[in-house]
């Protein structure tokens, strides 16, 4: 194999994209560099397939990146993820039952106003002996990690009052329809296919939870960065390229076409469009709202690794895992994301860069200038919907705020 190519491992979600589009469009081929995508179902077998070598890199959860540089469920491998392939794009589905027993509408709703009601109806479930059921797509991911941050911020209390499970996105659907789950959050198109078949409601874009939360990266063994770095660079220029083509006006129908294809997504064109342009379809037949920034990619340096979105995922590790605060797992797990090699490629290029390699997240409610350098840079919202804010450099303090 040249030392140019890239197997990259993937699963079929619309935030695959922009390794599909760098090589379906050229992007790549531009920068010296082949891609061979390979498709699989769970997360477990795509990050399986890169610590043996199987793949050069993956779209993947990031907290799968980082619980796999700490040694969780498996023996540690120095891992690293040197750019981001997206951020927000998951959704909250209920089933059709529960989005009846809640009272949902045929609008987004508040996540606090639906957790005062959803409280209610979990209570009465575990009562009679049936507690609410979740799935999620892995224990280590941004959906296990946002279901847990809203249900707990709206007073029901994981694993206690209600029950979380995993499920692979490609059959999350199927999950619900067979009644084995109560409610899933999956990346799309799998909570729309859950509304086309008619078995789920939307209750809730995760953005609504975290309006800029970390969501799927480019991951890889920390060693083919050490040993490949000029072709890691190129590869990273070569996705930049993809996200300013994919959010670009005019382009959105096009790349619903590639996506929606059998080898990759294997899913309705339709709902990928949908997806990519914002637009969100909660019930069946129903008219599709558009929720800005549903999905968000390259703008914003979205694509850049803070170590403070690493920090705050190790932040709900511990939560979750119940485990102890080690400043040295912290320090492995903030370093997983590599905001110099994101800057070494990208130099030169025009490309926002900022300064900083943490900030506080949480903590900007309106759009603010940032100190980049290189380029213009001006951050939105990434406002928790508890408005809580986060200091990666006080993990052991904010999760002292928690009960």
């Amino acid at each position: 194999m040249s030392a140019e190519t890239f197997r990259i491992g993937f699963l079929p979600l619309v935030d695959a994209a922009l390794p599909i589009l760098a090589h379906e469009l050229g992007f790549a081929a531009r920068e010296g560099v082949t891609i061979e995508l390979v498709r699989d179902m769970t997360w477990a077998t795509v990050r399986d397939r890169l610590l043996y070598g199987h793949t050069d890199a993956a779209h993947m959860i990031a907290p799968l990146a980082i619980a796999t540089a700490l040694g969780r469920d498996r023996p540690a491998v120095p891992m690293a993820v040197p750019f981001v392939l997206g951020l927000n794009g998951n959704a909250v589905t209920f089933s059709t039952r529960l989005a009846k027993d809640v009272g949902l509408g045929d609008t987004l709703g508040d996540p606090a106003a639906i957790g005062v009601v959803l409280e209610r109806v979990a209570a009465a479930r575990k009562v009679a002996g049936k507690p609410l059921r979740f799935g999620v797509v892995h224990r280590y991911s941004s959906h296990n990690y946002m279901l847990r941050y809203w249900l707990a911020g709206v007073g029901i209390r994981p694993d206690a009052d209600v029950e979380i499970v995993v499920t692979s996105p490609p059959f999350a659907a199927d999950a619900l329809a067979a009644g084995e789950v109560d409610g899933i959050c999956v990346g799309e198109p799998w909570n729309s296919i859950a509304v086309e078949r008619g078995v789920g409601h939307i209750a809730l874009a995760t953005a609504q939870i975290w309006r800029r939360g970390v969501e799927k990266v480019l991951a890889m063994r920390e060693a083919v960065i050490d040993e490949r770095r000029d072709a890691v660079e190129a590869l990273l220029r070569a996705l930049h390229a993809a996200a300013a083509h994919f959010v670009a006006p005019g382009t959105a129908e096009e790349s619903a076409d590639i996506l929606a294809r059998a080898e990759y997504l294997g899913a309705s064109r339709d709902a990928v469009l949908r997806a990519i342009t914002d637009r969100i379809r909660l019930v069946p037949g129903g008219e599709p709202i558009h929720y800005p920034d549903f999905m968000f990619q390259y703008r914003e340096a979205a694509n850049f690794p803070w170590r403070s979105q690493a920090a705050w995922l190790y932040s709900q590790m511990l939560r979750w895992d119940r485990a102890d605060y080690s400043a040295a797992d912290a320090a492995t797990a903030a370093a997983v994301f590599r905001p110099d090699v994101y800057r070494a490629a990208l130099a030169g290029s025009g490309a926002p860069l900022p300064g900083a390699s943490s900030k506080l997240e949480g903590g900007i409610g309106e759009p603010l200038g940032a100190g980049s350098t290189q380029g213009r840079l001006v951050l939105g919202s990434d406002r928790f919907f508890d408005g809580r804010a986060f200091d990666p450099d006080d993990i052991q303090g904010y999760l002292s705020d928690f009960s």
